[in-house]
């Protein structure tokens, strides 16, 4: 079976699929099926940057829909009409945006303690929103993250002096969209998945008490800072999937510029990685690592990735011989790996497997894949690139000069690792916007517009 992404030159509003999009028809439904997901054929990649037909995300959760509309009307990092005030409301509901511009957070960490809640970045006025100096820890169930950007930074502040930001992060989290979000200049991770390692007794336990049942897709996880305020020093790191995180798929993200961890899946993690883009990463990729020193006398849980159709590229920050994958510490990993791509920055391959410490941890090859969604497009690695490129990140349609700086980078064999945000023009500085929300031109269902002008963009961001 084929699955074809190109777009009919006529659409109707009925077939309309934005990529916000990634995560069209959210419904509530149950685990995520055993179906197989469907191999693209090659011919059938992507020609356009924002559309392709419906995806079923049921398995993962119907975020706030049916819910009260929520607007955010100012900047202001807290107050009436504040993003910060709509997060912290009880009850489904949906968050939109009738400002657009850049919320400085103060250095004030949002948490998302309250469930059933989407946060609807699409509807924003160009050129959407920007969060900066802190970052959103999701502490609940059900949530949907879509088109915000997010780039905590150093706060102009001494390197190892303590600030150390996520993008986003999470603790004990279930049900759990992050799609189309650009999640920069991260001082600890640009986006994790974290919780207790253990909760309970057994291995069944300590799943059900971490987070789980998560997709990140379609998002931009770059430059996380090296040797900035972080107290560790260097941590310039994409994604930390801590001990025993389950049901995870990280599916059409472009990482770029970060030393490591692009992704890492600690002990027991059970997840995928899917139709990534992994451009110039510093000393690791893509790694796994139980630390017998964290888990003490607890009997070892043999981790699960499936690692399929994967690109990685090195870059100018790469250490030279750059294992795809690599394993270290003192636990086993089950890897199921197919149709994955790296290259040195000429095109010569580079070896899938690695290891980076002297420990018994050793590679189980799984001859198959876990199951992954039903109907997932699951395109060949020579198509991946093309396609991360064009529809990763906030608003593809409306990027702004940052996110258009590392795409373009990414495409060309640019950029590298940097220290802080200095080093590439600051903290963006943009006069606000406005434009009412208009319930009309949206599927408050999904969040889709039912027309492309219901998204606001301007001339300022586009291309790569």
């Amino acid at each position: 079976m084929v699955f074809h992404f190109r777009v009919p030159a006529r659409r109707s509003a009925a077939v309309l699929a934005v990529v916000l999009g990634g995560c069209a028809g959210l419904v509530a439904g149950p685990p995520v099926s055993a179906a197989p997901a469907v191999e693209v054929a090659s011919a059938a990649a992507p020609e356009q940057a924002w559309f392709f037909p419906e995806i079923d995300w049921s398995a993962y959760t119907d975020g706030g829909r049916g819910g009260e509309i929520v607007r955010v009307t100012t900047l202001a990092n807290e107050g009436p009409g504040s993003l910060r005030e709509a997060i912290a409301m009880q009850g489904p509901r949906i968050i939109v945006f009738e400002v657009g511009g850049v919320i400085d957070l103060e250095k004030q960490t949002i948490a998302i303690t309250n469930p059933d809640i989407t946060i609807a970045g699409q509807t924003a006025p160009s050129p959407g929103i920007t969060l900066i100096r802190g970052g959103l820890d999701v502490k609940t169930q059900d949530v949907i993250i879509q088109h915000i950007r997010i780039r905590p930074g150093d706060n102009g502040e001494a390197r190892g002096s303590g600030f150390a930001e996520d993008s986003i992060s999470t603790l004990s989290a279930k049900n759990l969209i992050v799609d189309h979000c650009s999640l920069t200049w991260a001082v600890d991770e640009n986006l994790s998945a974290s919780g207790p390692r253990f909760t309970g007794e057994t291995p069944d336990e300590w799943r059900a008490g971490t987070s789980r049942n998560i997709l990140y897709s379609h998002n931009l996880i770059a430059e996380g800072l090296a040797d900035a305020t972080h107290p560790k020093f260097e941590h310039s790191k994409g994604s930390l999937i801590h001990d025993n995180v389950n049901g995870i798929l990280i599916y059409g993200n472009l990482y770029a510029h970060n030393y490591e961890r692009s992704p890492l899946f600690k002990g027991g993690v059970h997840g995928q990685i899917v139709n990534n883009f992994i451009y110039d990463p510093g000393q690791r990729a893509v790694h796994y690592n139980l630390q017998a020193l964290e888990w003490g006398k607890v009997p070892f849980e043999t981790g699960k990735m499936d690692l399929i159709g994967n690109v990685m590229r090195a870059g100018q920050s790469t250490v030279e011989g750059l294992p795809l994958v690599m394993i270290g510490g003192d636990g086993d990993l089950a890897l199921h790996a197919r149709d994955n791509i790296a290259v040195d920055r000429w095109g010569n391959p580079l070896p899938e497997r690695g290891r980076y410490t002297a420990g018994p941890a050793e590679f189980i090859d799984a001859p198959e894949a876990m199951p992954l969604p039903a109907g997932l497009p699951v395109m060949p690695a020579v198509d991946v690139e093309r396609f991360v490129l064009g529809n990763a990140g906030a608003r593809p349609w409306d990027r702004d000069g940052h996110d258009v700086r590392i795409f373009a980078n990414a495409a060309e064999g640019r950029g590298e690792i940097i220290d802080s945000q200095a080093e590439v023009g600051g903290y963006p500085v943009v006069e606000p916007t406005y434009k009412a929300f208009d319930p009309a031109l949206w599927d408050l269902d999904t969040m889709l517009p039912k027309t492309p002008d219901a998204l606001d963009s301007s001339a300022r961001g586009r291309g790569t």
